[in-house]
């Protein structure tokens, strides 16, 4: 298929039957009958799943739907999303649409630089931050002794910072270029060879040697313009900034406001193997860092009327090694199509944004349960016995007389009968 014409804008994708939207995504994907099987019929095996963890008596499975209409850096993208929340997918999909309006997403990131850690304990810390720094090009060398395939590849060891805290302990960060993993092997591989040396120089104690999560020294970035035309009107745009607002001054609401980000971030996280908890750490520490918790996005008005939103997170994310190698996994990095753990990084922030854009201007105009109340009603009704076309039927009569009760549904489901 010729890339050229591949776009991720497909009208009335979540109207069509699940083999047709299959469709539409292997046709975009190029995906084959292995790819297609993986995804709806295995998932991971009970011996792939055995190889990943301990213990293992079974699995469980999460829903994976494709959020559409995303244009990023001028290129379309189908995002595949893992998550159990209803309206998410749809709501990403909605905003990357209206996005799309603006010109789409413009999104970078920073080199995947990771920082492992290495606590001191000694006496001095000053005299021993000099030793260290002293000694930073032997350090360097001894922690690039222990990937020769990461240096072959570009990466490494690449700098050290010293930190003495407020109760004098010595921390020292190993700085690491982990090209297109997540990074936390390898990172914290080098952090234990080169403790033994840094004793030795210091005459202290290394206690713990790990990697942080709060990777900011990996930053990725997005923004997004917005005509005041595809969001509803001005008034909507105002409606959304006082909503950022109300959010950037009470920690109460810029909680639940990053984890409507998050609901985005997540679900891509894990529809690709990624570590959904260490990305979720980083995000809601570095958002801090400044003192009180805040929102992750902000969101203005330019001189034009439109609306500016932008993101940036820290995000520790790879495209090899670790789960990202289940066969899961693979397909849906082949559905987006990324060549680097950057551009992954870039995507996800970007659906960060998007998600959040969704859930604000839902609540500041309709209410966050209307896009709810479809699939709700739904579930309802399955609840109540229903099958089939039964439960379309059954969701719409609940829905009309705003009565989305599991009773109400059997009794409809009676007199259907």
């Amino acid at each position: 298929m010729n890339t050229e014409n591949k776009t991720s804008r497909i009208a009335g994708f979540y109207r069509l039957d699940i083999d047709e939207r299959m469709r539409k995504v292997r046709e975009f994907a190029e995906l084959g009958d292995e790819d297609v099987g993986i995804l709806q019929q295995g998932g991971i095996s009970l011996e792939e799943a055995n190889r990943m963890i301990e213990n293992v008596v079974g699995r469980i499975q999460i829903p994976l739907g494709i959020a559409t209409n995303f244009l990023i850096n001028g290129k379309d993208y189908l995002i595949p999303m893992a998550i159990e929340e209803p309206s998410v997918v749809a709501a990403a999909s909605n905003a990357a649409k209206m996005i799309r309006e603006g010109g789409g997403f413009t999104a970078g990131s920073d080199e995947p630089i990771m920082i492992g850690q290495i606590q001191l304990l000694i006496e001095n810390p000053e005299e021993a931050r000099d030793r260290i720094l002293v000694n930073k090009k032997q350090i360097l060398s001894l922690a690039n002794e222990q990937d020769s395939i990461l240096i072959k590849l570009g990466g490494g060891a690449r700098d050290i910072e010293v930190r003495i805290l407020d109760n004098g302990m010595l921390i020292i960060h190993l700085l690491v270029d982990v090209r297109d993993a997540m990074g936390a092997n390898v990172v914290n591989t080098m952090c234990e060879k080169v403790s033994p040396f840094i004793e030795e120089i210091t005459g202290g104690k290394v206690n713990l040697r790990i990697l942080s999560n709060l990777s900011v020294k990996r930053m990725a970035r997005a923004e997004v313009k917005i005509p005041p035309s595809a969001l509803g009107g001005s008034e909507v745009v105002d409606a959304i900034i006082l909503a950022y607002e109300f959010a950037n001054s009470d920690p109460y609401r810029s909680v639940t406001h990053n984890k409507g980000v998050m609901n985005g971030i997540s679900a891509v996280a894990l529809a690709t193997g990624n570590d959904t908890r260490a990305i979720e750490s980083g995000v809601h520490a570095y958002a801090s860092m400044k003192g009180r918790y805040k929102p992750v996005s902000h969101w203005s008005r330019d001189n034009k009327g439109y609306l500016v939103g932008r993101i940036e997170i820290p995000l520790a994310v790879g495209i090899f090694g670790g789960a990202t190698m289940s066969k899961s996994s693979r397909v849906n990095l082949k559905i987006l199509g990324v060549k680097t753990s950057q551009e992954l990084a870039e995507i996800m922030a970007s659906v960060g944004l998007a998600q959040n854009l969704a859930a604000i201007r839902a609540l500041s105009t309709e209410g966050i349960q209307h896009g709810h109340m479809s699939l709700h009603a739904r579930n309802i009704a399955a609840m109540s016995g229903a099958e089939g076309g039964q439960i379309d039927k059954i969701a719409e009569i609940l829905i009309a007389e705003n009565n989305i009760t599991v009773s109400r549904a059997k009794k409809v489901l009676e007199e259907m009968k």
